[in-house]
This record gives C-alpha cells, structure tokens and sequence, in this order.
C-alpha cells in the first residue's frame, strides 16, 4: 500500500524521488500553493489533499500550534542544515513506513525523524 504525501518547499528533490521510487504519492507545495504560503495554508492543503505533511520546517514540529491529533499525519524530518544526513533519515523513514504501510498509522501524529530514532507525539 502506498501513502500520499505533501512536500513542503524545503523538501528536496532527492527526498521526492527516494519516497516515489518506493511507491508513494508524492505532492509538491509549489503545484498547489504559493512557495510563500504561511504554515497554516501549508498545513491546511496537506488536510484538504488528505496527505501526510512531509517538512524539515521545524515549525511543524511545535504539538502546540499543530497539534496532532488535529491532521492527518506530519512528518518533520531533522535535518538542521546538515544535508549529509539526509541518506540516514531517508533509511530511517522508509524502514518505518514499510512497517506501517497504512494511512491510518500516521493520522493523529507527529513523527520526528532524526538520524538515530524517530519520536512519534500524539
């Protein structure tokens, strides 16, 4: 089964084609909205598009302002300026979801993948 993701703009190529070449949908924020939308239009499209927000915006990460349990899935991926690590979190990420295949694994949660675990906020 394949799970439907939106992009944020600072999602790389290289992030979009790993997620596609293992079969997943992937969307990308500038073939839906302006590149400078605000993070809540973002986030509000990637619930319109019924997809899991895919962002190394770390705003995304903040459970007050988004709270989980509100969105269909966010993936906030750690990478902090270290595009180096990108291989290792991409590894990560994919062991993951070929455990939990289903869109409904992710609905209700944050996951924040890092290059040494990933922590999953409700």
């Amino acid at each position: 089964m394949s799970l439907r993701f939106f992009a944020d703009h600072c999602v790389s190529n290289a992030i979009v084609d790993h997620l596609r070449s293992q079969g997943h949908e992937v969307l990308r924020l500038r073939d839906h909205l302006d590149p400078e939308s605000p993070d809540s239009i973002v986030i509000a499209r990637a619930q319109e598009l019924s997809s899991i927000l895919l962002s190394l915006n770390g705003d995304f990460a903040d459970i007050v302002t988004y709270p989980p349990s509100r969105y269909g899935g966010i993936i906030a991926l750690e990478v902090h300026d270290h595009p180096e690590v990108i291989p290792v979190i991409l590894s990560r990420l994919s062991a993951y979801i070929s455990l939990h295949p289903d869109s409904d694994d992710y609905r209700g949660k944050l996951f924040v993948v890092a290059t040494h675990r990933i922590r999953i906020r409700q």
